[in-house]
């Protein structure tokens, strides 16, 4: 075995108890759990396993990704826990390098990665100021926007994430932390009715008892990744869904409610109770590209108004016989709706176009390196 492509660790990411606050029905999760493979605890389906020859069952082991780092990534699967170099060619392609949640295949004996596995679902952003995208996490079924009952509540912020959630094909739930600092909490519904299929739940993330609900997004087998701003209590939430302190906490300011940022990367934590969970660092710019259908899903309503305009190329401003327009006029749309709407169009727009023109770029240069590198050879061997 190549000591320079794996170390073996004790275990790591996983929780260590279950707490006072676990929910009643722990008994026939574990139940659920146990009757599950290590592989399918972690998360593995049918889909990953139909990408496999029959060779690489043979010859492969498939592990998952809990952790990332510059030039190795820390894994788990039938064998427990390790660390695997990932760098190289396999890896040069800033898409193609493994990001938190996916599925490698190790060959057994050297355990040197051979492939990554077509990903189920993949969250990615704009980072600020870059022309490529930034992968958030791979493979995740089920998504928790945090926010929470104070100035940090924006409705905005909320589709942003939404249309993220709802390109991947995620489950998601809008969790709004705090609730026993404000008590009005039919302000928060009433401003969710443009998204009725969107669930809610207000908790306080220092009572686990509040938080119980939850536990249906993060069964046994299932990925959930938490998503929001720094300081909303995402770290707090994840230890109460944990039974244990995973990830440490950190208050917020309170001259302006805004938070400090306590995650410092993105890890995946097992738990005792069953199901995997992904924190991530509060993220305070959340750019979106290639979510087209994602956005249209979140603005579903605005979609089939602009169906009954008058005009086909109605731009929703002062044409007449305009359905949007009525309906703002109505009360029936939120006019701040249509103009998040419009900007996150241009945003997707924008940075989808940005985008293929940096994958047309690399392809453009990765085909010169190929040429220059065949054209040395040719030499090399004309010489001799």
């Amino acid at each position: 075995m190549s000591k320079s492509l794996i170390s073996r660790r004790p275990a790591f990411r996983r929780g260590l108890s279950v707490g006072a606050g676990a929910n009643a029905g722990a008994a026939t999760e574990n139940d659920r759990k146990a009757s599950m493979s290590p592989l399918q605890v972690l998360g593995w389906k049918p889909f990953f396993q139909q990408q496999l020859s029959l060779d690489e069952l043979n010859d492969c082991e498939p592990v998952k990704v809990m952790a990332v780092h510059r030039s190795q990534v820390e894994v788990t699967g039938e064998r427990g826990e390790e660390a695997v170099l990932v760098h190289g060619p396999l890896f040069e392609d800033a898409t193609e390098r493994p990001t938190v949640g996916d599925w490698l295949l190790l060959e057994r004996e050297t355990r040197r990665p051979l492939r990554r596995l077509e990903r189920s679902s993949l969250f990615k952003r704009m980072a600020p100021g870059a022309k490529q995208a930034q992968l958030i996490a791979a493979n995740v079924d089920n998504v928790l926007i945090v926010s929470s009952c104070n100035h940090d509540f924006n409705l905005s912020r909320v589709e942003r994430c939404l249309a993220l959630v709802k390109e991947a094909g995620c489950r998601a739930c809008l969790v709004l932390t705090k609730a026993d600092q404000d008590e009005n909490h039919e302000q928060y519904r009433e401003a969710l009715k443009g998204h009725r299929d969107l669930p809610l739940l207000l908790v306080n993330a220092l009572d686990r008892s509040s938080v119980e609900p939850l536990r249906e997004y993060c069964r046994s087998g299932e990925t959930l990744a938490l998503l929001g701003s720094s300081g909303v209590g995402k770290s707090t939430l994840l230890n109460s869904l944990a039974g244990t302190e995973l990830a440490a906490t950190s208050g917020i300011r309170e001259d302006d409610s805004k938070g400090r940022h306590t995650t410092r990367h993105r890890a995946l934590y097992a738990i005792p109770a069953g199901g995997l969970l992904l924190d991530s660092p509060g993220m305070r710019e959340l750019g979106l590209a290639d979510v087209g259908d994602g956005l249209a899903a979140t603005f579903a309503d605005i979609g089939a108004l602009a169906a009954k305009c008058r005009f086909a190329d109605c731009v929703h401003e002062s044409e007449p016989g305009c359905a949007v327009q009525s309906a703002i006029d109505s009360g029936e749309l939120d006019e701040r709706r249509l103009r998040n709407w419009r900007k996150l169009e241009r945003e997707v727009a924008r940075n989808s176009k940005t985008l293929a023109q940096s994958r047309a770029d690399d392809k453009a240069l990765g085909q010169m390196y190929r040429t220059v590198q065949s054209h040395a050879r040719s030499r090399k061997s004309g010489e001799e």
